[in-house]
């Protein structure tokens, strides 16, 4: 049986392409997460996995996309017995379908969990991971979960959020070396879904059967979904940000035929140990406001607890004048 693992940055097309591979016959685990207004033609992730990834990376935290180089450790650490084993629980009852879609832009946080447990089940793992660029990702972010924020917030979220991209680019990148994995482009598959898909599905060896039209897919993916095309000039980004960003942008595209490049994956190592560098220098040059930030945190936090103590006591007070 196949467990096709659906990843990729947070808005990079991962719900087209998951509803791309259900109409093409391959099974979502039920129920699903119902659509929105961020997303209203769906978003295709079993809802047990979302709040699985949520309550297990949540605390740490870590987020969709982190850009710390040491998330994908910290995400590691939280791996218990217990949580490997309610993972074993529910996998265990969905793998009755010959090809399953596991669908979850976390998922890739914690990938080893998901192919020790799949492996013990007798489930071979593959990855289908999406690719848009940086500053359409950034951007559809911005447009969903940022359109009420003030220009100086949003000018931090976006640096951070080209970061994270990259991060997660290596990140995915590393974690899925050691098995069948495909690297579809989001404007491959709204442009041309039928060569999209047929090139992945054969790295990924799975069956999709007849793709004569009309097809399901036809109306599902639209080219005008690839709404979001912009470019760094709408973004404000540090130079060298957005240079280690362009040239990790080309290495990831050329693993889309050819999964396992060699060149490409050793670029990749030597453009995350670049952005390690980037990001220590980055953190230091912040640490006053960062710790400005944190004690204003406590500043405030102390304030709350102060309050609410003095409204305990004036009900105590209260209570004692009334008896």
């Amino acid at each position: 049986m196949k467990l096709v693992i659906v990843t990729g940055s947070g808005r990079s097309g991962t719900s087209s392409v998951a509803g791309t591979l259900k109409r093409l016959g391959l099974h979502v685990p039920q129920p699903e997460v119902e659509a929105d207004e961020s997303n209203p033609r769906g978003y295709y992730e079993p809802l047990w996995v979302t709040e699985f990834h949520k309550e297990l990376l949540n605390p740490i935290p870590v987020r969709t996309i982190d850009s710390r180089p040491t998330a994908m450790e910290r995400a590691a650490a939280a791996v218990t017995p217990e949580v490997e084993e309610r993972l074993r629980a529910w996998l265990s009852g969905e793998l009755d379908h010959p090809q399953v879609v596991i669908k979850d832009p976390r998922e890739f946080w914690v990938h080893d969990l998901w192919l020790r447990v799949a492996g013990q089940l007798g489930a071979e793992v593959t990855t289908l991971t999406m690719l848009r660029h940086p500053t359409e990702v950034v951007r559809s972010r911005d447009t969903a979960y940022l359109t009420e924020q003030a220009p100086g917030f949003r000018r931090q979220r976006e640096t951070t959020n080209v970061a994270a991209w990259v991060n997660a680019a290596f990140e995915t990148e590393r974690t899925t070396r050691g098995h069948r994995r495909a690297f579809v482009p989001y404007a491959d598959l709204v442009g041309d879904w039928r060569t999209a898909m047929t090139r992945a599905a054969e790295q990924l060896d799975i069956v999709i059967g007849d793709l004569t039209p009309p097809h399901p897919v036809d109306e599902f993916v639209d080219a005008r979904l690839n709404r979001s095309q912009v470019t760094w000039d709408d973004l404000e980004v540090a130079p060298q940000l957005r240079d280690l960003a362009d040239r990790t942008w080309a290495a990831m595209n050329t693993l889309v035929t050819a999964p396992h490049d060699e060149t490409a994956i050793a670029d990749l190592a030597v453009l995350r140990e670049e952005y390690v560098v980037m990001y220590e220098f980055a953190a230091a040059i912040a640490l006053d406001e960062t710790t400005a930030q944190v004690g204003q945190v406590r500043r405030n936090l102390n304030r709350r607890l102060d309050n609410k103590q003095r409204r305990i006591d004036e009900l105590k007070a209260r209570l004692g004048e009334g008896s």
